[in-house]
């Protein structure tokens, strides 16, 4: 067996990867002892020694470039039809599914692992808490965490191949927006820690309402790698602070008080200092013990995913000083809060995606600032039959946090639009002419040059789908 553990996935032989597919191997039995350096599913990626994962597009059929990615060195490939032409020729292991066998060996690999998993999610902040938890656990553990958004049923697989032997943690993100989709991804990862960070007004027309949303996200809880493992929960979200037990077992929970609901908190703050665009210190309390703790990045979730990890970095042994230290590394990400400082202003990028609840959070942050404010906000998706009284109340929230220049872009946000300018302090804006509505992104684009000042912190936020990563580039 070839075991170099710098250059191949450990386990992942071609006959470990035939039997844990359930596949045929069509190719030299002298190959069957060798192991794979990583796994593609993109043909311009493969590399020597990889397995590639073809799949079938509507428009383009991965299975074409077979011949390629054997020029290129690759080892195997998996296929789910009879091969023919150049192709077949190539070193292949027939399945019924290339997507489902590619599940199948991630789940195969995870099970031989033996480093604690972590798997995040929520209905928002799941991008950040993969961050800061990561950031953590790093002051002691060398972390494999999930890059970008490979957090569904395709991009988790690849995230887990890329665990190496020297890797000591794994902070896994999952995304869903439908019933079951949690049951497939939790039973790939098996989380040896499981963590939600909220729930929230989110994929509301699979998943009907809060409630819905809890279960689904909830169905990680049975596939942990132990049934009795850990799990980390906000205290003060409506729905997660009310939950008793998980399998059995009383869950940890973390929140800016300590107790909630008549019960203590197993992690929470005090003396909190917010510094705006700069951050946040705080002093972290875990049972008995107490750090302050400085927080680089702005927004009050992160002092909440900070805690979480905390709680997680106990259960693995690191001092309330590693957890500090590791807190004070963490950095904000593309779309995701990220802070972007030019010569003439601050961008708040958050236009990954949005919800009610992530909206308000990013408002607020916004408010803290002692810069001139201005918020550019678009569409929210997938929110259901209620979507004009969510976006609406979204805007409500938006009088509270008094931007000094309101912006909405899209249909459904020109009801963000109305409820600001049913507060007092958006009927004031609008009559000054600091609250405005574009249909399209491009009309906003040209007249940016106008609004923008010198020294402004300035929020850009909506659904991915707005496209506002073209407003962020504008303005850098």
């Amino acid at each position: 067996m070839n075991t170099n553990e710098k250059t191949t996935l450990p386990y992942m032989t071609l006959a470990e990867i035939t039997e844990a597919a359930g596949g045929t191997y069509h190719g030299d039995p002298a190959l069957l002892d060798q192991a794979v350096t990583g796994v593609t599913i993109d043909s311009r990626q493969a590399t020597p020694g990889c397995l590639y994962v073809p799949f079938k597009g509507a428009r383009v059929d991965g299975h074409s470039f077979i011949p390629q990615i054997m020029e290129a060195g690759a080892l195997c490939a998996l296929t789910e039809e009879d091969l023919t032409g150049d192709a077949a020729s190539a070193t292949h292991i027939r399945v019924g599914s290339t997507e489902k066998a590619l599940r199948d060996l991630a789940a195969w690999y995870r099970m031989h692992l033996d480093i604690p998993v972590i798997g995040i999610t929520g209905s928002y902040g799941k991008t950040s808490a993969k961050e800061m938890v990561s950031a953590v656990l790093g002051a002691r553990f060398n972390v494999l965490k999930t890059a970008g958004n490979f957090n569904n049923h395709i991009g988790l697989p690849l995230t887990i191949f890329r665990i190496r032997p020297e890797h000591e943690a794994a902070v896994l993100e999952m995304g869903i927006s439908g019933f079951g989709e949690m049951s497939m991804l939790a039973q790939i990862a098996r989380p040896d820690i499981a963590m939600i960070t909220t729930i929230g007004d989110c994929h509301l027309e699979q998943l009907g309402d809060r409630a819905g949303v809890y279960r689904a996200k909830s169905e990680m809880f049975n596939y942990m790698k132990d049934p009795a493992g850990p799990v980390i929960l906000r205290a003060d979200d409506e729905i997660l602070g009310a939950v008793g037990e998980v399998n059995g077992h009383a869950p940890y929970f973390y929140g800016m008080t300590p107790e909630h609901a008549s019960r203590l908190n197993d992690a929470y703050v005090t003396d909190v200092q917010t510094h705006g665009i700069d951050g946040t210190d705080c002093l972290l309390h875990l049972k008995d013990v107490s750090v302050p703790v400085h927080i680089p990045v702005p927004g009050t979730y992160y002092l909440y995913h900070m805690m979480a990890g905390a709680l997680i970095g106990r259960l693995l042994g690191m001092s309330p000083e590693e957890i500090a230290a590791g807190a004070g590394t963490v950095r904000t990400i593309s779309g995701h809060g990220n802070i972007i400082r030019t010569d003439q202003c601050v961008i708040l990028d958050d236009c990954y995606n949005a919800n009610p609840a992530s909206m308000e959070a990013a408002l607020k942050t916004l408010s803290q600032t002692d810069r001139r404010r201005v918020a550019i906000l678009g569409d929210m998706g997938e929110l259901g039959k209620n979507e004009s009284d969510l976006h609406y109340n979204v805007g409500l929230a938006a009088g509270t946090c008094a931007p000094d220049l309101m912006i909405c872009v899209g249909s459904l946000a020109r009801e963000i639009m109305h409820g600001y300018q049913d507060t007092p302090d958006g009927r004031i804006a609008g009559e000054e002419d600091r609250a405005l509505c574009y249909n399209d992104k491009d009309d906003l684009i040209r007249d940016l040059p106008e609004l923008i000042r010198d020294g402004d912190a300035i929020l850009v936020k909506a659904s991915h789908f707005m496209g506002f990563e073209k407003i962020v580039e504008s303005l850098r």
